[in-house]
């Protein structure tokens, strides 16, 4: 949807490249969560001493937070040292905001063509986004560096220029978005579900202990995993997804011609009754059934079919709540009423409010 959206190229319909191309995604996503565990661990333990400092009566901006957190953490993975320095993540927030906005928006109703203030910021702020990538690519080429990016594996790969910016470009833009909502979500649920917090809790405690955090024991937090496929399914995180017709199709009598893009309402699927009882409710335990958890993998969240961004921002959320909530009771604002934005990516209308207060 994106490559289309952004008007990429498809890859010309070629089954075998796109097939590659998403191979030397997912060996991004990787190697890269894996050289650069340390760092996502620090960034973590960074927003913990930030919300450790703050009184228990202070009420904390959880998405403007997220965002922040995802930023830097996804800007340094994908992208590489260049953006430890903060005025290049603000930078890259700033235009990341403006494309993705048009995106949710501009295309999908029409309004971007209609409206050449708003048209030209959002192909500046692609522009800039562009020419970033660009430089990164050719500083990365033919050189080794001790810290595995993202685009790394691109770069590796036997893709042409063009095909590695495309793909770090939709990387980029959708991770950023896709692991602050992620977060988002996840706080949000929590902190209205006193019970599933404490089992999360119980479960960090068990494989951790006093110990450190490690990519190792993070593999053993199941019940973890299904706190953030509940989330996903509750919160309806990506609502439509889509995919180009490889091959001509047909349903019923009606044709669907190659490279037609296919869009999936998975935010009806996902909260279908005849498929999840009780679907409005945050129930992580449902997920122990391995039925479920079969039924959820085959509509692309988990498993083989989960796309590369998802997959980023499972660990990086995982690793987030194994460092907060060891830490910290995360709790709800009083009277709060989170009414809830459908775009590419779901979110919440207005700011997401919480408290919080130290568990020692």
């Amino acid at each position: 949807m994106l490559k289309s959206l952004l008007r990429y190229q498809s890859g010309g319909g070629n089954v075998s490249e796109n097939h590659m191309r998403k191979k030397l995604c997912e060996n991004g996503v990787t190697n890269s969560l894996k050289s650069n565990f340390a760092l996502l661990l620090k960034l973590s333990e960074e927003l913990l001493d930030k919300w450790l400092s703050y009184p228990e009566t202070q009420h904390v901006p959880l998405s403007q937070h997220m965002l922040g957190f995802a930023m830097k953490s996804v800007t340094q993975m994908v992208m590489g040292s260049t953006f430890e320095n903060d005025q290049e993540v603000i930078r890259f927030q700033k235009n990341h905001g403006t494309v993705w906005s048009e995106i949710g928006k501009g295309f999908l109703d029409g309004s971007l063509d209609k409206n050449t203030t708003r048209k030209k910021q959002y192909e500046d702020a692609l522009v800039q986004l562009e020419s970033v990538l660009r430089n990164i690519i050719k500083e990365r080429k033919g050189r080794n560096f001790s810290q595995h990016i993202f685009i790394d594996s691109l770069v590796q790969g036997n893709l042409n220029d063009q095909q590695i910016l495309e793909d770090s470009m939709i990387f980029s833009l959708a991770s950023c978005i896709i692991t602050a909502k992620l977060c988002t979500w996840a706080i949000c649920f929590l902190t209205t579900s006193e019970e599933v917090q404490k089992k999360l809790y119980e479960e960090i405690n068990q494989v951790f202990g006093n110990g450190p955090i490690t990519p190792e024991k993070i593999e053993q937090l199941r019940y973890c995993q299904h706190v953030l496929c509940e989330t996903v399914r509750t919160a309806k995180l990506t609502p439509v997804s889509a995919q180009l017709q490889d091959i001509e199709g047909k349903i019923d009598q009606f044709i669907i011609p190659r490279e037609t893009l296919v869009l999936y309402a998975l935010g009806v699927v996902l909260q279908d009754p005849n498929t999840w009882p009780s679907p409005h409710k945050f129930d992580p335990d449902r997920f122990d059934d391995e039925l479920v958890m079969k039924t959820f993998s085959s509509l692309g969240f988990s498993g083989t079919r989960e796309c590369p961004e998802l997959r980023f921002a499972y660990m990086v959320t995982t690793v987030l709540l194994s460092v907060l909530v060891k830490r910290l009771h995360l709790l709800s604002v009083e009277g709060q009423v989170i009414e809830t934005k459908y775009e590419l990516v779901t979110s919440s209308r207005e700011e997401a409010w919480i408290t919080v207060s130290k568990r020692y």
